[in-house]
Parts: structure tokens; C-alpha cells; sequence
């Protein structure tokens, strides 16, 4: 069977199945990505480079299409030429973002193309005005955010099957457009994200954490409100003013991922970091940076309780790999986290209240024996719902090989839900 992965940034989201997908005999695994994209074993990779271009003149509602459309471009070169050459797929697998998709159907008309739909953007019950601290949307934003949507409509309409990791994912899609989307997570390998009573973590003045010592641990792509920097940095001052001991792990670049920029020249880490600098002891606060994946998850297994928030967006892996670590979480009372932490397996809080995080925050660090089930209990979560070897791929296989009935939503067994670190 010849299959094709299309994704900017591959292998991304699509590691696993490509990965299960090109040790099956027989199976010629092509994948088309940006100059960015890494190779992977068994698959062929097929780069295209993004010519400079300049959006200026474009219509401010239509300049994320028009850079999209230019992507699509490249796409479709990059496509034709394998067609030329004789590959010809029976599946296509692509992300419904950059516009990768568009060319898709007009090139490989009789393949079967599956649509990986990560978030559609709106402006009610979404990250969009969610946090009152930062400047709501104005009327020409709102109409700007609605046009982000339009690629990911087009490659729903080429569509024979499209997938969503959760089912809150899959809530933010219109009604009509939910009912054909699946729900499939990617996975967590459990088998390798596990507790280990050995672990240790490394400092940067070459201090080693271990599992005996007090360790408040937080992680994101980048430090920005959109996963909780500010209220995260608001709560330690009173946490590590009663807790002499205590460490803070702190993982994450100091860019920007998601939401909006800082001020010029600035970052959310060091605006957030400044605003309570002067009640820190800045000595038990370590900020890592982007660590090698062992390292990172080294961080995981030496946490004492681990601090996840989120606005309503796109649930982080690192938050599943936290809770398939064993790491007792206390997370934002948010709708994507409440799809996976229920309170019998990790705390939940408000989101916008630092007061509420660091009780929670001390109420583990006071007590760690009493919440110890929470890991426990975490990790049960994790492998029942999410195991990569066990649910996850077996589903994602057969609905992308088309062995399996989508059924909208439905999945088979409990529902699953997304990573990394973002």
C-alpha cells in the first residue's frame, strides 16, 4: 500500500503511524514536509521550501490565506513530481492547517484522504477572550480570527475521513462539521513515560534533584499566559515562603507558541518573572529551557506535584506525559483538562486564580502521602485511555486504513485527548 503524510513540521502528530505504517511488508511510506520536517525511519521524505513573501498589499482578513495559498503551492509541486515519478497513494494523511491540504484532491483524486483537525478558531468559549487581563477582540479581529478557519473548511470538504485527538477538539468544530469528524488520539507510550524511584534531575549549577527532594515542576513549549505563566509565577512567592525546602523546575522555551505577543522587545517569561521577583528566592527557581525529551521526562519522575493551566485550547502532551509519569498534577479548571483530570486523578483550580494554585500547590507539598493516589490514579488514566501500543495506534490504524466505521465520535472504549509540549 503506498501512503503519503503531508505536514510542515513532520513527523509531528503523525510519528507513530507513520512509523507502525512503514514496518508493515509491502507498505511505501512518502512524506511531504517543509525544510524543517525530520526524516523517520522506513519513510521517504520529501522537503519544499517557502519562497520569502510579502502579504503587505493583501486585505488584513486574507493575509494568513494568501501565505497559506503559497504554501499549497509548494505542496502541490512537490506532489505532482511524485505523481510523475509514479507514486500514486491510496492514502493521504494531512493536517488541515498552512493550507497543505488545498492541492491535494486535484493531484491524487482517487486517493483515500484523511484530515487531521486540530482546533477551529472562534470567539466565544475558545483562548479567544478568555482572559480578562489582556485586551479583548475587536469587531475586524473577530472577522480576521473566523477567515483563519477557511483552509481548514476547504480540506474538510476533500475529505473521506477526518480526526480530531479530543473530544473537546472536536467540539469547537460547527455541529454539522463535528458529526464527521472521529475522535483519535496520537498516544502516549506508557511503557516508556513511566515513575522510575531512580530518577534524577540535573540542574544548571549541577545540583541533582531526586524523588526524596521537594520539587514543583511546570512545563510548556514557550512561558505565555495561554498556558498559565502568569498565574503559575503569581502563586510561587507564598508557596516557597512556606516551603523552605522546595525547588521549582520550570521548562519551556521564552518565546511565543500560542496567543499574543508581549510588548516589544520583552518576554512573557521575564515580565512575569520581574512582577514577582522581589518575593522569590530566584536561587530555588530554575528555569531549564528546552531539554533533550530523557531529560525531560527525568523532570517528570523527580516532581512533587506538577502544575498544568491552560485556556480553553488545545491540550498539551506534556500534561498526559506528566500524568503517565505518575506526577500528582494540579491543573486549571478548564474544558480541556476536565475531559482527562476529573478531580479523583489530579486537582483541579481556577484558572485565573494564583491563590487557588498555590493551595492547591501546598495542600500536596503539606500532605504528599494523602495525595499520592492522584499519580496513581493519573497513570491508570493515562494507560486505560491513551496507551500508544494498546489504544490508541490499533484505532488510528484502522481508521486511517479504512477497516474501522469513523462513527462521527465515536470511539472504541473510553475517550481519549493531545501534546508537546504546548
Amino acid at each position: 500500500m503506498k501512503i503519503l503524510f503531508v505536514h510542515n513540521n513532520f513527523p509531528a502528530q503523525f510519528r507513530h503511524l507513520a512509523e507502525h505504517l512503514a514496518r508493515e511488508p509491502g507498505n511505501d511510506i512518502r512524506a511531504i514536509g517543509a525544510d524543517g520536517a525530520r526524516p523517520l525511519r522506513g519513510v521517504t521524505l520529501h522537503r519544499y521550501s517557502m519562497p520569502p513573501g510579502n502579504v503587505a498589499a493583501t486585505h488584513p482578513f486574507a493575509r494568513r490565506f494568501d501565505m497559506e495559498a503559497r504554501r499549497s503551492e509548494q505542496v502541490l509541486y512537490v506532489a505532482a513530481l511524485l505523481m510523475s515519478e509514479g507514486f500514486v497513494p491510496d492514502i493521504v494523511v494531512v493536517h488541515s492547517g498552512w493550507g497543505e491540504a488545498l492541492p491535494l484532491r486535484s493531484v491524487f483524486p482517487g486517493a483515500r484522504i484523511v484530515v487531521y483537525c486540530e482546533y477551529f478558531y472562534r470567539t466565544e468559549r475558545s483562548d479567544v477572550n478568555f482572559d480578562p487581563e489582556f485586551p479583548a477582540l475587536g469587531l475586524d479581529g473577530a472577522v480576521s480570527l473566523r477567515a483563519r478557519n477557511a483552509m481548514t473548511l476547504l480540506a474538510l470538504a476533500d475529505a473521506d475521513l477526518a480526526i480530531t485527538p479530543t473530544e473537546w477538539q472536536r467540539s469547537t468544530f460547527p455541529r454539522s462539521l463535528a458529526e464527521m469528524i472521529a475522535v483519535a488520539h496520537e498516544g502516549i507510550d506508557t511503557d516508556h513515560v513511566r515513575p522510575s524511584a531512580q530518577a534524577k534531575c540535573r540542574l544548571e549549577d549541577g545540583t541533582l534533584l531526586t524523588r526524596d527532594d521537594e520539587v514543583i515542576t511546570f512545563v510548556n513549549r514557550n512561558l505565555e499566559p495561554l498556558r498559565g505563566y502568569h498565574v503559575f509565577m503569581r502563586a510561587l512567592p507564598r508557596v516557597l515562603a512556606e516551603r523552605p525546602k522546595a525547588r521549582v523546575v520550570i521548562v519551556g522555551g521564552f518565546g511565543v507558541s500560542y496567543g499574543q505577543r508581549p510588548p516589544l522587545g520583552k518576554t512573557w517569561h521575564q515580565i512575569f518573572l520581574d512582577e514577582v521577583a522581589g518575593g522569590l528566592d530566584l536561587r530555588r527557581v530554575h528555569f531549564l529551557g528546552h531539554l533533550p525529551y530523557e531529560d525531560y521526562l527525568d523532570v517528570l519522575r523527580v516532581s512533587s506535584v506538577h502544575a498544568y493551566l491552560t485556556y480553553p485550547f488545545v491540550l498539551s502532551w506534556s500534561c498526559l506525559e506528566a500524568m503517565a509519569a505518575g506526577c500528582t498534577v494540579v491543573a486549571s479548571d478548564t474544558p480541556p483538562v476536565r475531559e482527562v483530570i476529573d478531580g479523583t486523578n489530579g486537582l483541579l483550580v481556577p484558572f485565573h486564580s494564583p491563590e487557588a494554585l498555590s493551595e492547591a500547590l501546598l495542600q500536596v507539598l503539606r500532605r504528599p502521602e494523602g495525595h499520592a493516589g492522584l499519580g496513581v490514579r493519573a497513570r491508570e488514566t493515562i494507560r486505560r485511555r491513551f496507551d500508544l501500543r494498546r489504544v490508541s495506534l490499533p484505532r488510528m490504524a484502522r481508521l486511517v486504513l479504512g477497516t474501522a466505521s469513523a462513527g462521527g465520535a465515536a470511539t472504541s472504549g473510553p475517550t481519549p485527548g493531545a501534546w508537546p509540549m504546548g
